[in-house]
Parts: C-alpha cells; structure tokens; sequence
C-alpha cells in the first residue's frame, strides 16, 4: 500500500491558492484512477483506489499547512506503513512555473508542510515538488503562495495537473525518474509548425 498526500489549506477560500496545487494534483489523481468517495479520517479527507495493482489511500490534511504531519502520521500508524511509502505532493517555489522534481528525504527548504511531517515522520518519505514560481523576495513569499493563481497560469497549470495524475502509476511501481520524465514530455509547450520555406 502506498499513502498519496497532497498539501494545502482546507476551505473554500484557500482552493485555489499556490499553496494548494497539491491538494489539486490528488484531487485529480483520485478522479482520473477512480478512487471511491472521499471521506473523513486521520485529521483530515482520504479516499482509496488500486493504481498499477496497488492499493493507495489518497489524504488530504484538514489540519491546516503548517500541522499536516498530523494527519500523515495518523495514517501511516493506522495501516503500519514505513514513511519510506508515502509520496507527498506539494509547492515549490523554488522550481518555475509548471516544472516538477521527485525526491526522497532532503530538507524542508522554510515549507511548513514538510517541516510538520519531518518533524513527525523525518524526512525519509518521497516528495514531488511543483513549481509555482518565485515572487521575486522572501518578505513576499508568504503572501505570493497564499494567493490563487494567476489567470495566465490557467494553462500550464492544468496541464501539469493532468500530467502528474497521467503519469502518476509510474510512481506507485518504484519509478520516481520515468514519472518526471513523463511529465515534463506531458507539460512541453507544442512545438511550433515549421513554416514552408
């Protein structure tokens, strides 16, 4: 069994912030692979699905960023699974717009989500980070990522979105590489037409 958490803040006025684009990534991944009905448990919404033959309990934490380990460990205790097989999606605004990264353990780089599961798990779990860009200053950080997106990232984010939930049973059978180089070929821009010359 694999735990899928995504990141973000519970409620209809942070949906559509950066800070969520983890909660947008499972949400899409549970639709897409059929997850049956979301319900509420481990501090916060989960929902179950078999992907590439293995089972994979979907969490969202309901206990706000910066608690989010909470809800992880309540998980991870209740069906005795190692942190080794939970897969984290979160913001990276560190990684521009639209790019992602897999990674298992390294540091929380001032992400309170990360550092709330460190701090209950350690840091020997996988992490995918997508990118939402970088406001240009640390003082604007906090309010850039608690911020919905743009209009003009529409695209590119629904494109990721789709990408990741595609390709997404590359990383539940151990292939954290072929799932990044399936979504960034997944999110490449079209290449233009060649003109008659």
């Amino acid at each position: 069994m694999l735990l899928l958490v995504g990141l973000g803040n519970p409620g209809a006025e942070y949906a559509g912030n950066r800070h969520n684009i983890g909660f947008m990534v499972v949400d899409e991944i549970a639709r897409r692979h059929g997850f049956g009905p979301w319900r509420k448990r481990f501090h916060g919404r989960s929902a179950e699905g078999t992907v590439a033959g293995d089972k994979v309990l979907a969490l969202e934490p309901l206990t706000y960023m910066n608690l989010s380990g909470q809800a992880a460990a309540a998980a991870l205790a209740f069906h005795k699974l190692a942190p080794e097989r939970m897969v984290v999606f979160h913001d990276e605004i560190d990684l521009a717009p639209g790019k992602v990264r897999v990674k298992k353990g390294g540091g929380a780089g001032g992400h309170n989500g990360l550092r709330s599961l460190d701090q209950h798990l350690g840091p020997e779990y996988w992490r995918v980070r997508l990118g939402v860009g970088h406001p240009g200053h640390r003082d604007l950080v906090h309010d850039y990522v608690l911020h919905d997106f743009a209009k003009a990232d529409g695209a590119w984010l629904a494109l990721l979105i789709e990408a990741c939930a595609s390709a997404f049973p590359l990383l539940v059978e151990g292939h954290p590489e072929k799932f990044a180089s399936r979504v960034a070929l997944l999110t490449q821009p079209p290449k233009p037409e060649p003109t008659p010359g």
